[in-house]
């Protein structure tokens, strides 16, 4: 059962869960399964439309426009920066300080499947910032939790950022994690704002992640 937020004639809300594509199709395509879903509950065929993206490993809230129009509305809105998404991530480690702000040049190898924090800038090099604020550290000060907000939109951003000041998402054994830090991915897109692309209202939404 698909956990649906929201939904009406123009979009869907519902949180996606680790371990699938958020867009494309097939058996383990999030966007698949929710107008599969949608179609049942609607008893007619409905048609999602992808316009953001979650990495596979990545749970969290998304938004699909469920006619051509909608898409186009809410894609403008990426673009102008009109949307608010907040990540809650569990650290393998606490960070020297408790909030700041994270300033990379990263380069995304399609080979290895890994993003890489590099010190100039060339060919498909891009800029990375995020700003964080740690929300609690676990007694043994082993573990703390984040929340983040991303300035830009890069590949594993998050994982990367924070792996290379040697603070690995937990579960994230892709960028160094340890096996006893746990089995999934400790990310989530836990809290998002946008504008409801027919009548303008704001649409607030915040989920607790799996992992907490």
């Amino acid at each position: 059962m698909i956990d649906i937020l929201y939904h009406d004639k123009y979009v869907a809300v519902a949180v996606k869960p680790a371990g699938l594509l958020s867009e494309g199709e097939g058996k383990d395509s999030f966007p698949t399964l929710l107008a599969d879903e949608l179609s049942q509950r609607e008893g007619r065929t409905v048609r999602t439309y992808p316009v953001h993206r979650l990495d596979r490993d990545t749970e969290g809230i998304m938004v699909y426009a469920l006619n051509s129009e909608a898409a186009a509305r809410l894609s403008s809105d990426i673009t102008e920066g009109r949307w608010q998404k907040i990540y809650t991530a569990r650290l393998w480690g606490v960070p020297a300080e408790p909030q700041g702000r994270l300033c990379d040049l990263l380069y995304y190898d399609r080979n290895r499947g890994k993003s890489f924090v590099v010190d100039r800038q060339r060919k498909g090099v891009k800029d990375a910032e995020l700003e964080y604020e740690i929300t609690d550290v676990s007694p043994d000060r082993r573990i703390s939790t984040a929340k983040i907000k991303l300035m830009t939109g890069r590949t594993h951003q998050i994982r990367v950022q924070f792996a290379s000041r040697g603070l690995p998402l937990c579960g994230d054994r892709r960028y160094g994690a340890p096996a006893e830090s746990g089995k999934t991915l400790a990310l989530c897109a836990s809290s998002l704002i946008f504008r409801h692309p027919k009548s303008g209202e704001q649409m607030e939404y915040t989920i607790t992640p799996t992992f907490q």
